[in-house]
């Protein structure tokens, strides 16, 4: 046997030794890193969290793992986790319209038509900034809780850029107004804002260099929708392409191409005979070919079902989802996308189109981070305490300042603060729906007109009446006052005032109470929105406390304190059911669930100064919550009486009226004289409050017109009669503020109109028809009751000096415009000029005149300032040429005309473009 030869390390014993410590270092390293390795092993196996790779690049290897099944899943809007692949459960579905809505409390800023009346890029800037502040906040605190549903994401579907063409439509208060332009400057800079794009903003990127997105914004509706909301899911579109190409499409362009939008929503109509949720022609041709839209496309909710059930453009389920899928929507608002794996099966679409538009929708969740550790992502450390923080609730009130239009004044405003007594009349008064418009969050504390006027006023006198409902035949649920706290104790002996509330996770009252706590007055209004998360966004409650945003219920016990003995009519309120009890007697039973806001009220006979046991009762089903429990003392007038007694005894009369959300807005069930289903068939103030407005006139009391609205009001008695007339639209939580501070003359107002106030016999074309000829400033011939851009101020502003840098424009050359302004008045404001383009010698037809620039600006008494535009024949002069298919630039005269509105031109030059465009 040889014998074995024994092993010798050449290495000297000191090496030896100092390889044995860094061997033992090394493992200890190891060890103390084990996070980092099991990411590295992650990554291994899980391709899709290597954040070394693209987003795209991940998004695929994480789609090819799934099943068929579960990628369809994955293209709803309610889509499942995927536990196998560590996928959560996802939510698309959210809303940012003007604050981030339905989600529990959060600032709530003027509606979007207010907005827009700002003409304000800057400061929508701003608030779009502060909106994705406070959705990346609620987001990360969801998730901390456990919670992934509807109303939590981050993928936002707003704005609405729809061209408001037509006074009656009822969403026309989602948009920003009827001018492609304005709609465009102010749709970039709230998506900018939303996706983390903005001025001064600084994106983190991946290691790759790719951004980050704060939050997903969605354009919507694609393209050419605009009411009747009653046949939403059935009328064809047939614009003319001028039409098209000049006025539905260009603000959409701005969007995608300036905006860098993620998402794009179809709409329910048809357009071409083709589903808008389903054109090849819009979704593949225009968004995809001609702009190079690299984002997903949404289906607005339920409108692929309207594919083959409404439209009947194909016959089954399957054809319906196939061909949106197809023609470019990767996401379904909706139930139709389950069916794509029988699709499949069927030979209408393939497995690869099915992970082209899955691998889509997983990048942009990467794009979100949503797929990161949350420590790499600075958006995801944004404190919760954000959400209406006082700064923003500073920025509501400055944006509910600058949105308002002065109409008319014939010197009464700014009134005196040395009133000694005011009479605030109207049914919008002292109603928060007013404040709110739609798709809106819950406010902290909101301020009606009435309350801002009180505020305004401490030393005054300041008599209230409500007057007359909102319209005709509505049962109104806010006739009456909240019963105020003083009359309220929560128990025998209380000091408290008020009544002691319990609130339920469930529908029936049952089990141990989540939250008890005493409210000072029942009177709230929650958008799709749990009654604990306003304090919870305050700091005032937490998580554990937090009641779900449906089913629940809630019990208010205590005493009722009349101050004298007579008659009273008590009024309970809710959405959806609720009983009301007085010293254990069953009073009113609505235990019934409800689309709306509904009341009911008894009249019995009280003592005063005797203590009553009274109980209220509620529970919410779905959708939005409400709750109010009011009286009417013993002696108290019809409201339309008690309104004229309030006028004659005041100095002043303030009176507050006109819309609200829930006689206009979107498809509503429920129709008054002048409204049909959201929309409006009258274009008039409603014939209850003119009644009460006129017979408030013929007092002698000087009389202020404050109407809150979403749309243009037909006012014309009131121009003819009333001194002053304000329009404050739907100014957000801190609207009553804000309309104090410009009646009172601490703000001057400087808010444009966004869209044409026509007057009230004014023939308009058939709402149905999108043919623009008639319509807007921009086509319409006639005398507006008030025009677009129209807006006075309390201070005078004088033109000087308009100057082009060249009088004959070439295809490549940037005409410079520059104006000089100058407060003439004594006081400081802000004037809004505005850059209007008119053809002079027109070779088809086209736009009378239109917007081609805008700046607000703020100067001192006596200040001046230049103000400089540039526009590019490209994109400023530009129509649509039917016979080459395509936009083209008219050579001839033209006119720049720069002025205070549409119809106040200060000044005006002419220039050529050449004849080589």
């Amino acid at each position: 046997m040889q014998a074995r030869r024994a092993h010798v390390d050449p290495t000297p014993p000191s090496c030896r030794a100092r390889t044995r410590a860094l061997a033992r270092w090394c493992l200890a390293a190891l060890l103390a890193s084990a996070p980092a390795w099991q990411a590295l092993a992650a990554q291994a196996t899980q391709p899709w969290l290597d954040r070394s790779r693209s987003f795209e690049e991940r998004a695929a290897a994480l789609v090819e793992r799934m099943t068929l099944e579960e990628k369809a899943a994955q293209m709803r809007n309610a889509a499942p986790a995927i536990e196998r692949l560590g996928v959560p459960a996802y939510d698309w579905w959210n809303e940012a319209l003007h604050g981030v809505a339905r989600a529990g409390g959060a600032t709530v800023f003027p509606q979007a038509i207010g907005l827009a009346a700002t003409f304000d890029v800057p400061l929508m800037d701003e608030i779009s900034r502060v909106i994705s502040d406070e959705a990346r906040a609620k987001h990360h605190e969801f998730l901390r809780n456990g919670q992934h549903g509807r109303y939590q994401g981050l993928t936002f579907w707003s704005p609405n850029i729809n061209i408001f063409r037509d006074p009656r439509w009822g969403r026309g208060q989602e948009t920003y107004g009827e001018d492609p332009f304005l709609t465009a400057r102010m749709g970039v800079a709230f998506v900018r804002g939303l996706q983390g794009d903005g001025p001064g903003a600084d994106a983190p990127a991946n290691p790759r260099g790719e951004r980050y997105r704060k939050l997903d914004a969605t354009a919507k509706h694609f393209a050419v929708h605009s009411g009747p909301e009653a046949d939403r899911h059935h009328f064809d579109v047939h614009p003319s392409r001028r039409d098209l190409y000049e006025t539905y499409l260009p603000a959409f362009e701005a969007l995608v191409k300036e905006g860098q939008v993620a998402a794009v929503m179809g709409a329910y109509n048809r357009v071409y005979g083709e589903s808008a949720s389903a054109s090849r022609f819009l979704l593949r041709d225009v968004l995809r070919r001609d702009w190079g839209f690299q984002g997903y496309v949404v289906s607005d909710c339920w409108a692929i079902v309207d594919v083959w059930k409404h439209h009947k453009i194909v016959a089954t389920r399957e054809e319906a989802a196939a061909l949106a899928v197809k023609n470019g929507t990767e996401l379904e608002c909706g139930e139709e996308y389950s069916i794509l794996p029988n699709a499949v099966k069927l030979g209408l679409i393939s497995e690869a189109e099915i992970d082209d538009a899955v691998t889509r929708l997983f990048a942009a969740r990467m794009r979100l981070g949503m797929f990161d550790p949350p420590g790499q992502l600075r958006w995801a450390q944004i404190p919760y305490s954000v959400n209406q923080a006082p700064q923003h609730d500073a920025l509501a009130r400055k944006a509910a300042q600058e949105s308002i239009v002065l109409l008319k004044n014939d010197g009464l405003l700014p009134l005196s603060k040395d009133i000694k007594r005011i009479a605030v009349i109207g049914p919008t008064a002292d109603d928060t729906m007013a404040l709110l418009g739609n798709y809106y969050g819950t406010p902290a504390d909101p301020v009606t007109v009435l309350r801002g006027i009180r505020e305004a006023l401490p030393q005054a006198e300041v008599l209230y009446a409500r007057g007359a409902d909102l319209v005709e035949g509505r049962e109104d649920p806010a006739a009456a006052p909240l019963i105020e706290p003083q009359y309220l104790r929560p128990a025998p002996g209380s000091s408290e005032r008020g009544l002691r509330g319990e609130y339920f996770r469930n529908r029936d009252l049952s089990g141990p109470p989540a939250l008890v706590r005493v409210d000072a007055q029942i009177g709230f209004r929650w958008d799709r929105g749990s009654p604990t998360d306003n304090l919870m966004a305050r700091g005032e409650v937490g998580p554990r406390e937090a009641i779900p945003n449906d089913g629940f219920s809630i019990r208010w016990s205590g005493q009722l304190l009349p101050p004298v003995s007579g008659t009273y009519r008590i009024e309970a309120a809710a959405n959806d059911g609720f009983r009301l009890y007085l010293d254990g007697k069953l009073l009113l039973d609505r235990w019934q669930p409800s689309e709306r806001l509904r009341a009911d009220s008894v009249s019995l006979q009280l003592e005063g100064g005797r203590a009553y046991d009274i109980r209220l009762e509620m529970y919410e089903a779905d959708r939005d919550a409400a709750v109010r429990l009011a009286w009417e003392l013993p002696g108290a007038k019809p409201p339309f009486e008690a309104a004229l007694e309030a006028a004659r005894q005041a100095e002043v009369v303030v009176f507050v009226g006109g819309l609200t959300g829930d006689v206009e807005g979107e498809e509503m069930t429920v129709n008054y004289p002048g409204f049909a289903g959201g929309d409006r068939t009258d274009i008039r103030l409603p014939a209850t409050q003119r009644k009460l407005l006129e017979a408030l006139h013929a007092t002698g009391k000087p009389v202020v017109l404050v109407l809150t609205t979403g749309s243009a009001l037909a006012v014309d008695w009131a121009k003819q009669n009333l001194p002053a007339i304000l329009v404050a639209w739907y100014p957000g939580q801190r609207g009553g503020n804000a309309v104090a501070d410009v009646l009172f003359g601490d703000v001057s107002p400087a808010g444009r109109l966004p869209v044409t106030f026509y007057q009230a016999d004014e023939k308009l074309p058939a709402f149905d028809d999108y043919a623009m000829r008639g319509r807007t400033y921009r086509y319409f011939g006639g005398e507006p009751l008030y025009p677009f851009g129209h807006g006075l101020s309390y201070t005078r502003f004088g033109y000087s000096g308009l100057k082009l840098d060249r009088e004959r424009l070439g295809a490549q050359d940037t005409l410079r415009v520059s104006v000089t302004v100058r407060n003439e008045g004594a006081r400081a404001g802000d004037e809004v000029v505005q850059l209007y383009l008119a053809p002079l010698e027109p070779r088809r037809e086209r736009a009378l005149k239109e917007l081609r620039g805008f700046q607000r600006v703020h100067l001192r008494p006596g200040e001046a300032r230049e103000l400089s535009f540039e526009m590019k024949p490209e994109t400023d002069l530009r129509v649509y040429d039917d016979a080459a298919g395509g936009y083209t630039v008219d050579p001839g005269r033209y006119e720049v005309r720069v002025g205070a509105s549409s119809a106040d031109i200060r000044l005006s030059r002419r220039f050529a473009v050449a004849e080589e465009h």
